[in-house]
Formats: C-alpha cells, structure tokens, sequence
C-alpha cells in the first residue's frame, strides 16, 4: 500500500500494477503548467512515493470521477532491488550451511582416510578397523558434550542496494567446560559472620553449664556433618557434569594411539628392512609419534597422516644412505678410520665447550632411552629376592620326601630352576619403568607364578608278591600233616610323581605387556639395559687367553681337583657360550660365566654347586654351607670358584674356576671373558677379587 493506493507486486515477472480506484493525489503547493503529451506520460511513469507531500493546511478535494485500471511501472526499481535481496539471501543461506559442513568436518578431524589399496592390504587390517573404531567412539564422546545455542551475526553486501546488512542466527556449539558459573549468594556473607557471633556468645558462656556446652559441641557437629554433604554434593554433581569432557579427552587420546600405531605398521609394511632391529623399530616408531602429534595440532588427522608419509620416506630414505655408507666404509676403510680418529680428537677437544652438548644431546637421548632407569642397588636386590624365591622352590623339592612320607616310590621329572636375570629386569623396567624390591614384589609373584609350576600326584598301581604258605591238618588215625605253596597276593603300590615346569620368562612376557611396553622389552633385552654386568654378567676383557707355559704351582693343605681344571682348559676358545647356558637350559644367550662353571661342575657328576648368576645364587650357596674365603684366602686349591666385583660396589659380577696359583698370583679358567672361555690371571691382592667358593673334593 501506497500514498496513492493499493500496488500488486509480481516479482517473477518483475510488473507492478496500481489496482486501487483511489484517485491519485495532486500537488498544490506551488502552481503547475498542463504537461504536454508527452510530459503527461513521463509523470505517470514516477514512483508516486516521490510525489510531494499535501501541504496540511489545504482543503479537502471533492471526490473524483471513477478513473479506469491502468498499469503502474513505477516501482520497477523496487522489485529489482527485492529480487536482488532473495537472491543475496539464498547466496548467503548456502554459505552458513557450507560453514557448518566445514565445522563437521573439523570435528571428526581424528579419522584417517584410506585409500582402497590400503583397504585391501591384509595385514592392515586389523589397524584400520582399530583406527576407524577408535574415530567412532571419539565421534559419539563428542557428540555427547553439552551443546549450547548462541546468537551470531553475519554480515553480507547487498549489490543492489551497495549496502552491508547483518543477518542474525543461532549456532549450536560445544558449551564452554567451565561454563554456566553459580552465583555468589548475597546472603551468605552475613550468614556466616551472624553464625560465628552466635557461636562466639555461646562459647562465653558454656563453661558455666556442662549441657549448654554438650548441645553446643553437638550443633557443631552437625553444622560440620552437613557442610562436608553439601560440598560432596557439589563435588558429585561437578564430576558428573565434566563426565563427557572427561570421556572425550580419553577418546581422543585412544583415537591418536590407533593412528599412530596404524601409521607405524604402514611403515613397516612398505619398508621391511625397518624390522630386523627392535631399537631402531622403536625408534622409528617414536619419530612417527611425533610427527602425527605435531600435524595434527595444526591440520587433523589428513595432515598428521601425510607427515607420518614423509616420516616414513624419510625413514627409508636413510636406510638407503645408511646402505651406502655401509658399503663405502667397506670400499675405503682405511680412509674411514683416519675420519674417525680425527673426529674423535675434534670430540676431545671441543668436549669442554658448552655447544658441543647438543650434538651429543641425541646419542645421549639413544642411551638413556635403552638403559635400566632404576638405582644399581634396586635392580640387585628385587634379583637377589626373585633368586631367594627360586632357593625356596628348590628347598621344597629337596624335602618332598620328608613332607610326604609313606610312599613307596617317589618320582621326579624336573625342569631346571634358574632364569635370565636381564629379561626380569627388563620386564619390570618396560612395565614399572624405575622400580624398587618393594614396588616390584607384586610383579614378581606373578612372573614366578607363571614360571614355574610343581604339581605332586598320587598314583596308586597294583602289583603282586609271591608269599608261601603251609596248610596243616589231622588225618583219621590222628597223624598230623602238613602242606608248603606259593600264591601271588596283590597290595597296592604307592607312587608320588614329582613334576616342575619351567617356563622362561622372555615366552610369556607377551601376555603382560601391552605392544608398546613389549617393544620397549626388546630394547632394554637387546642392550642388556646398557649394564651387562650387573647380574654377575662376565668379563669385559677382550685381551688373548694367557700362557702358562713355565708357571710352578703352589700346592696348598686343601685337596683340590686338577681332572675339573682340565675340562676347564679343554673349552679355551669357545666363543658366545652355546654349550653352557642352553646346557643349563636357556633358549637363548645369557651372561654365561656362571652357567660356564656349573657345567664344568656339573661335568664331574655334580649336581650343585648349581647357579646362573653370581651374587644372587652362587655366593649363597658358598656361604650357607661354610665354604667361602675372603679375598686374601691363602689355602686355594684347584676347582674352586673365584668370585669378582669390577665396580667395587660388593656385589660380584664374574665367576671362573681356580687353576692354581704361583705363589704371587692366580691363574683361571673363566667363561665369558669378553664373550670366550679364556685362561687368566691377577694378583693375589688384586682388589676387583670378592672371595671363593671353596670345593670340597674329599
């Protein structure tokens, strides 16, 4: 509707028409010439809302004649300038719905994308699903965070009208976690300082009546009881409202573990060579680790997945080149160790200089990484208490006999006792990290459960002895008589079968680590946590066996075994100690020395002394039977056990077999002497000697 009447509007076909039968206004506030013809037309044809306004103190106009329909295109700017809004509306309609397509999309930013060939590939499998899964739950977890609508506004520029306009909407978002605060109570305040004057009052005045005092005591009590309900309360009802934040935090990290772990073995897939060396798999693995954490912060999930794809080109890349080097050194090696040396003299004169340190930082990273993170003194002790267990097993089926009497046979089929001290510290380390006997004593009862496993079982047989029996009787004339035979009398036969079962710790420690955890086993395993020694390991000794060409021997009062010495001597050479720890009953290699002299032992018919590590197992055995000397012990013989402690700290650390000694020094047999079974010697005095197992021959 306008000044001069009802207008109809048709925007698809962009007409106007004036359809009321009001006469148009005229303008009287100053004269006007009668318009030609064609001027005539030229007026019909402006918006009437530009006519003048009729001044307020003129006359009322009589009514007009009928005037007949005519079409009004005036208002043609008007309908393009509608058209013109529609559409600016619709452009802009399609971009807040692009935006929120956009804004989806970000949120499931942690899915990777697959392509078919990755799809296709079987031993993907298995971490796609996982991946997409974890993607899932992440999705759900975030689904369910409280959402909240808020009042946003968009500005857009109209073309048709030059003009910017702001549109209003509401968007729906995650509400903030710390959102939606109470407000402070007005009253509390004044509450709580009226509360404290009453009770001051009261306190005044309660020593002078025993009741006053008891009922004062009591309403204090309860005033506590229920400030400490109403602040559990709050506390319960803040927990369960921040409970989706918490899920989706979890949810996330699970989902970034998924994919890294599907980008790692993506990895491994395209670039076997990566897979023959645990540290350099679990370095690789951590490379991917971080590239996936730092992408993903800036770009989700399709940006952490290309870098994890340049990690990996990377990585092969250096397998490449490290081929090459390889290769050149074997090329050049003479040119390569003068490098070498030079490097290392830069290395030893640049070491005081602070900037040296980050080219160092790395390798040190590397060590420390694959290295024991416990105190020397906590890794010894929980062995010695995992040794002391394993004496105790031993002890029980020593006395089984005198346990479980009244059998007629006892049976034995048993494993042997003994484990590899370097896979329970490396199991602990990779579960625990730094331990201590204490926090480790729950891990080990249930390694040793797992280890070993002695079952008794009856078993009752029936067998027969030959008895001989004398029938006697009284003929008629009254003579007696008698009658001698065998029979065959059953009885039952008693027989306790006695049955151990060991099973290595490095076959199970898969079902109690997680895969991360187990890489990290391998690695502390590999390196024999960058402390081989510790256990009692050997010696690091890579000088030749000794000669002993022109050494006179001393004989002491001890009788000793010079048939031991000479198995000892015959091993000179071995290198690695395959004989001696599979012997003992190792599937793989162990620090040998210990296994290396129980066999000579256990050559000579011996079934103890019986030990795989030195402080832990030997040592004991010496000292509960009496049968140790101290470093300085005069009266050695040979085949007795020598005991070393490189470190000085006073646990030993190598263990070799007495040859005898000149007087001035004694000479050995030792296994794992720099991996071989060498022939040595040191001075009586020399300070790395603990003591000796002294044997007893007689």
């Amino acid at each position: 509707m306008t000044r001069d009447g009802l207008i109809e509007v048709n925007e698809t076909k962009e007409t106007a028409e004036r359809v009321s039968r009001r006469e148009q206004e005229a303008d009287f506030s100053k004269p006007q010439e009668q318009p030609a013809p064609q001027a005539a037309q030229e007026a019909a044809a402006q918006n009437v809302a530009e006519l003048p306004p009729v001044s307020p103190d003129a006359s009322p106009l009589p009514l007009a004649p009928e005037l007949p329909h005519r079409q009004d295109t005036a208002t043609a700017e008007r309908v393009m300038e509608r058209v013109g809004a529609a559409q600016t509306r619709k452009a802009s309609k399609k971009a807040a719905q692009k935006a929120q397509r956009d804004a989806t999309v970000k949120e499931k930013s942690s899915r990777l994308q697959f392509t078919e060939e990755e799809l296709n590939t079987p031993e993907l499998e298995t971490y796609i699903k996982k991946s997409d899964k974890a993607a899932d739950r992440l999705d759900a977890a975030k689904a369910a965070i409280p959402k909240e609508k808020k009042l946003v506004g968009e500005r857009t520029f109209d073309e048709a009208t030059g003009k910017a306009k702001t549109r209003l909407r509401f968007t729906e978002q995650e509400k903030p976690i710390n959102g939606g605060k109470a407000h402070p109570n007005p009253l509390s305040r004044p509450a709580q300082e009226a509360g404290i004057f009453v009770h001051n009052k009261i306190h005044s005045v309660e020593k002078d009546n025993s009741g006053v005092e008891g009922a004062h005591k009591s309403e204090e009590l309860a005033e506590k009881g229920a400030k400490y309900g109403t602040r559990k309360i709050r506390e319960g009802y803040r927990s369960h409202k921040l409970k989706p934040y918490r899920a989706a935090a979890k949810a996330e990290k699970a989902a970034e573990k998924a994919n890294v772990n599907y980008l790692y073995h993506k990895t491994l897939h395209e670039n076997p060579q990566l897979t023959s060396n645990p540290l350099s798999r679990f370095m690789q693995k951590q490379q991917i680790k971080r590239q996936y954490a730092k992408a993903a912060k800036t770009g989700g999930a399709a940006t952490a997945k290309k870098a994890a794809e340049n990690t990996r080109k990377a990585a092969k890349k250096t397998a490449e080149e490290t081929k090459k080097a390889v290769a050149f050194v074997g090329r050049h090696p003479a040119g390569v160790g003068i490098a070498v040396a030079a490097l290392l003299l830069f290395i030893m004169v640049s070491a005081g200089l602070s900037s040296c340190g980050a080219m160092f930082s790395g390798m040190m990273n590397g060590v420390l990484g694959t290295s024991y993170t416990s105190e020397d003194s906590d890794l010894v002790a929980t062995e010695n208490n995992y040794a002391a267990k394993e004496t105790e097993l031993q002890q029980r089926i020593d006395n089984i006999e005198r346990d479980n009497p009244g059998y007629d046979e006892y049976r034995y089929d048993l494993d042997n006792i003994g484990h590899n001290p370097h896979e329970l510290a490396s199991y602990l380390t990779a579960l625990l990290q730094s331990y201590t006997p204490q926090s480790a004593q729950a891990e080990l009862n249930r390694v040793f459960d797992k280890q070993y496993t002695l079952t008794l079982t009856e078993e009752i047989e029936v067998r027969y002895r030959t008895e001989t029996r004398t029938d006697t009787w009284t003929d008629e004339d009254g003579n007696s008589h008698s009658d001698t035979y065998t029979v065959e009398v059953p009885y039952n036969y008693y027989i306790l079968n006695v049955k151990l079962t060991n099973r290595p710790i490095n076959s199970f420690v898969s079902e109690l680590l997680t895969a991360e955890q187990l890489e990290m086993y391998q690695v502390y395993l590999e390196t024999s946590g960058n402390k081989p020694l510790i256990f009692g390991g050997g010696s690091p000794d890579v000088s030749a066996s000794e000669d002993l060409s022109g050494v006179q021997f001393v004989n002491g009062t001890r009788p000793g075994n010079t048939a031991i010495v000479d198995i000892a001597k015959r091993q000179v050479g071995n290198v690695g100690g395959q004989p001696y720890w599979s012997w003992y009953g190792f599937n793989s290699r162990v620090e040998w020395c210990a296994c290396f002299v129980s066999w000579c032992y256990g050559q000579m018919g011996l079934s103890e002394p019986r030990f795989a590590a030195c402080q832990s197992q030997g040592i004991p055995w010496f000292t509960s039977r009496g049968q140790w000397g101290a470093r300085g012990y005069e009266n050695i013989a040979p085949g007795d056990a020598i005991f070393f402690d490189w470190d000085l700290d006073g646990s030993a650390d190598h263990v070799g077999l007495v040859i005898g000694t000149d007087g001035s020094r004694v000479y050995t047999v030792e296994g794992n002497s720099g991996d071989a079974c060498k022939i040595k010697s040191y001075p009586l005095d020399y300070a790395c000697i603990k003591g000796y197992g002294l044997m007893n021959w007689n």
